[in-house]
């Protein structure tokens, strides 16, 4: 009896590993790569990556920030990874780190999750260059990524700003067993979803509930206030742009480059021209009537402007407007 329980138990097993195991690879799922094919390189590669910002007032007039502070840049936070790190991603709610950093340019968390993922094995190494002091300037950087990481992520915060930033997610450098020679990639600003201010310069106003990432356009937000509302645009010119460009010197002796120093070989994009139209408020009520009563008054009502018009976009209408009354609303003049 004990020999035919053990036979029972142990034939028992034999079925159903077969089936714990199919239910394993089922649930787990294919592990498959971000963007392409895994990177099959030999070795590494090294980059000088310049990020250029296009942030002009000919560009962007609309409550262009001149001051307190003026339009600028934060540094730059590059990291190399795998497709089991996300430094952030459009539709999906922002990290602790990238909160901070997109609403004070503070790198702190980011950093840290980055060393921990770098544990794990799934970061391969972690970049920052310097800010720019103004909205248009170059920051730039060599950077060396290897196979097993080859996907690289950019941070860069806009200030001022509520929570607003540009960036690059998961870009793979790699195809195949081949090194990428030379990208460039336009840049549009992005919306953390931990603020709700809508202009440049608004005060703290955290989002309660906390939304997800999600890019601004000349129409979304859809409200006059946004500072990136440009209804005559079907979309906003590049506010920045980043190059990475594969060097082929010696990968043993990577000196960072200085910031604001760019390659020979960079030539900066001509900046757009955004014509901005005329904003004007609400007319004011009438105000009373004055002229002699027999034949009749004049009233007055008067409008301001909320937005002088910039790059030849449509000027500004009358501010004031008159018309005749009835005689019986009319005040006499002392």
């Amino acid at each position: 009896m004990m020999s035919s329980s053990r036979h029972l138990s142990s034939s028992w097993l034999r079925q159903l590993l077969p089936v714990l195991l199919k239910l394993c690879l089922t649930f787990a799922g294919p592990l498959r790569p971000l963007n392409g094919s895994e990177c099959t390189a030999k070795g590494p590669a090294s980059y000088i990556v310049v990020f250029t910002g296009h942030w002009s007032p000919q560009a962007f007039p609309k409550q262009y920030p001149l001051f307190r502070p003026p339009a600028q840049w934060s540094k730059l936070i590059a990291v190399s990874h795998n497709r089991h790190f996300r430094l952030w991603e459009e539709g999906s709610p922002a990290s602790e780190g990238v909160q901070n950093f997109a609403e004070l340019g503070v790198t702190v968390e980011l950093m840290k999750a980055a060393k921990d993922a770098r544990r794990r094995r799934s970061v391969g190494a972690m970049y920052r260059t310097a800010g720019i002091p103004n909205g248009i300037g170059h920051s730039s950087t060599e950077l060396l990524v290897q196979p097993r990481s080859s996907l690289l992520s950019v941070l860069v915060k806009m200030i001022p700003s509520p929570d607003w930033f540009v960036g690059v997610d998961s870009l793979n450098l790699c195809e195949g067993n081949q090194w990428k020679q030379d990208v460039t990639i336009d840049l549009q600003p992005f919306d953390a979803g931990t603020d709700s201010g809508f202009t440049f310069s608004s005060p703290n106003f955290p989002t309660s509930p906390q939304e997800n990432i999600t890019k601004i356009t000349s129409q979304m937000p859809n409200h006059p206030a946004n500072s990136f509302y440009y209804p005559r645009l079907k979309e906003l010119p590049p506010i920045a742009s980043i190059k990475l460009t594969r060097q082929s010197r010696s990968l043993h002796r990577q000196v960072p480059m200085s910031n604001h120093i760019l390659p020979n070989s960079f030539s900066p994009q001509r900046f757009s021209v955004t014509p901005l139209d005329c904003e004007v408020s609400l007319w004011s009520s009438w105000g009373l009537c004055l002229g002699p009563c027999s034949k009749g008054g004049v009233r007055h009502r008067t409008r301001y402007i909320l937005l002088p018009p910039a790059n030849t976009g449509v000027p500004c209408p009358e501010m004031e407007e008159q018309a005749e009354c009835v005689p019986h609303s009319c005040m006499k003049r002392q």
